[in-house]
């Protein structure tokens, strides 16, 4: 089997890493960037046993194709592989967004051409291939998107895929998908990169900064994503997102409100969200 890896950064490189570590028989490894000298990052970490410069040239022998790029470019790539991927070829993504790629998906793909979202929730503050690594997926939920007319053996050759890397496969539908990490994975970016931003623009940063500690260093992790790869997460998920900003903004104020009135219930209200948190904490190890 031959699989195509578009996109050479932390996932996509970490994902190579990932399948070649654990191998199966007859898979080859191949990967595709526009810049050269990603490819030979890529090939050096042994990430890839291949690497393409060209999509066409990437795309047109695979039997397995993984898109791990930003995910406004995906409807791009596409557009241009389509033409050139062998019948009963798979395509899947790892996008934290899933309603418009599977709609890309369905209109661009052609229908010998089998497309499964996925999207891995796992990540770190560091991107790019140098920060790839094998583990990353290792215990994470991995979900999974499919359409009607996705056949059986592709959604069980992606299944596979998703396990050999480690991750737990979780199927879902796209647009539950979007709601849902809206709320517990790109609202909790955007607080990180406000909080940044409304800090170290403040006067006293200079000051402010020599006592900043865990707790901040915690909070703002995030922060330090992808720019690219984060501002593309909300423009293709907007309306979710602006609803958990507008939800989170109401929960804000009443805090506000407890803190300022000198409400006795405020620490009523840190006990049900230490217990609440204790409790999801419970269930993940559980």
């Amino acid at each position: 089997m031959l699989v195509t890896i578009i996109g050479l950064g932390l996932i996509g490189g970490s994902i190579g890493l990932a399948l070649r570590q654990g191998k199966k028989p007859r898979w080859e490894i191949v990967g595709y960037s526009r810049r050269q000298e990603t490819v030979a990052n890529a090939l050096s970490l042994g990430a890839i046993e291949r690497g393409e410069t060209s999509l066409k040239d990437a795309a047109k022998q695979a039997d397995f194709v993984i898109i791990a790029t930003p995910v406004l470019t995906i409807k791009e790539i596409i557009s241009e592989i389509a033409p050139h991927l062998p019948s009963a070829c798979i395509v899947t993504d790892t996008a934290s967004t899933k309603v418009q790629v599977m709609k890309w998906a369905e209109e661009i793909l052609p229908p010998t051409v089998d497309f499964i979202g996925g999207h891995p929730m796992t990540g770190k503050e560091t991107y790019g291939i140098k920060a790839a690594e094998a583990e990353l997926f290792r215990g994470c939920t991995y979900c999974l998107t499919s359409s009607e007319k996705t056949s059986p053996k592709s959604i069980d050759t992606v299944t596979g895929m998703v396990k050999k890397l480690g991750a737990i496969p979780f199927f879902i539908d796209a647009q539950e998908h979007d709601n849902l990490v809206a709320g517990i994975s790109h609202l909790p970016m955007l607080l990180s990169a406000a909080l940044v931003s409304l800090t170290t623009r403040n006067p006293s940063w200079s000051k402010m900064s020599k006592l900043a500690a865990s707790g901040y260093h915690d909070l703002t992790r995030l922060a330090s994503g992808s720019p690219e790869v984060n501002a593309h997460i909300c423009l293709s998920n907007k309306e979710a997102i602006v609803n958990w900003i507008d939800k989170f903004s109401q929960e804000l104020e009443r805090y506000r409100q407890l803190v300022a009135e000198g409400d006795k219930s405020l620490e009523q209200a840190f006990t049900e969200a230490n217990k609440a948190r204790q409790e999801w904490l419970n269930n993940l190890s559980a």
